[in-house]
């Protein structure tokens, strides 16, 4: 039963990041101007920023659930 607990929170947890990461995606495209222009982010280089800051948070929780060891493997 661990074993399939840590599965499926692996895998939540990289859904999560991907969550993030598309978000930040759109935040940055905002903050450029590129895409949703009647938005209140549009054309705002500070949600570029904050948009840059959430996908990379994003792929570190992508690679940090990915990676880490099991905590049952052992026992």
């Amino acid at each position: 039963m661990s074993d399939f607990f840590n599965g499926v929170m692996r895998g939540i947890s990289s859904l999560i990041g991907l969550c993030m990461v598309l978000m930040g995606g759109i935040w940055i495209l905002q903050g450029f101007n590129i895409a949703f222009l009647n938005s209140f982010m549009a054309n705002d280089k500070q949600w570029a920023m904050w948009g840059t800051l959430l996908a990379l948070v994003g792929v570190g929780q992508i690679w940090w659930s990915n990676t880490r060891a099991s905590y049952y493997k052992g026992k």
